[in-house]
C-alpha cells in the first residue's frame, strides 16, 4: 500500500508540474525567415496561390471560404489539413493585408489560437520573407502542451518556408498575365 501511495504521489506532483508550466509559459512566440531568389512580386503572388499551398504546407487540403471577399480583410475560411492520417480544420481570419509586403491573420481551433504575420521585404531583386507567430492553448492542458511543443512548433514553420522557398523558386506560372485578364 505504501509503494501505491508513493506511485501516486509521484504521478500527482508530476501532474501538478505539468499543468503549472502551461500557466508560466501560456503562449509560444517565434520568428523565421528566408530569403528568395525571385522578385518581390512574384514571391507574394506565390504565397497568396491557393493551388500551390500543398506543395509549401504540408497536408494542406483545401480553403473553404466562410464569408467576406476572400484575401481580404475580415475574410473567414476554413482551413482543412490532414495530420498524422486525421482531418484537421482552423478557421482563419484575415486581419490585415498589404500587398507585397504582409498578411496578417488569427487562427482558431479547439486546441489553440494562433496570430500569425506573413512579411516580405525586397532585397536587390531577392526577397526575404518572414514571419511572427503567437500561439496559445485553449485549456490547461493544451496550454502545457504548446509549452513543451515550442521548439517543434517553430521547427514546422522553418520547414513550411523552405518548402515555400522552394515553391517560388521553381514557379513557372505566370502571375501578371493572370492579372491582366
Amino acid at each position: 500500500m505504501k509503494y501505491l501511495l508513493y506511485i501516486l504521489g509521484v504521478l500527482g506532483t508530476l501532474l501538478v508540474i505539468f499543468l503549472l508550466i502551461g500557466t508560466v509559459k501560456s503562449e509560444v512566440t517565434y520568428d523565421c525567415d528566408i530569403v528568395v531568389d525571385k522578385t518581390l512580386s512574384e514571391s507574394w503572388q506565390v504565397t497568396q496561390d491557393e493551388e500551390k499551398m500543398p506543395d509549401w504546407l504540408p497536408g494542406f487540403q483545401k480553403i473553404e471560404h466562410i464569408s467576406g471577399t476572400p484575401g481580404t480583410v475580415g475574410a473567414v475560411s476554413v482551413v482543412h489539413f490532414i495530420e498524422n492520417g486525421a482531418e484537421m480544420q482552423i478557421e482563419e481570419t484575415i486581419t490585415d493585408i498589404v500587398p507585397n509586403e504582409s498578411i496578417s491573420m488569427t487562427y482558431g481551433s479547439d486546441f489553440m489560437d494562433m496570430d500569425y504575420k506573413l512579411m516580405l521585404a525586397d532585397e536587390n531583386g531577392r526577397t526575404k520573407i518572414s514571419s511572427s507567430t503567437i500561439a496559445r492553448g485553449n485549456g490547461m492542458f493544451s496550454k502545457s502542451i504548446m509549452a513543451l511543443m515550442g521548439g517543434t512548433i517553430k521547427a514546422q514553420e522553418e520547414t513550411n518556408l523552405v518548402n515555400l522557398k522552394k515553391v517560388i523558386e521553381e514557379n513557372t506560372k505566370s502571375y501578371e498575365v493572370q492579372l491582366a485578364n
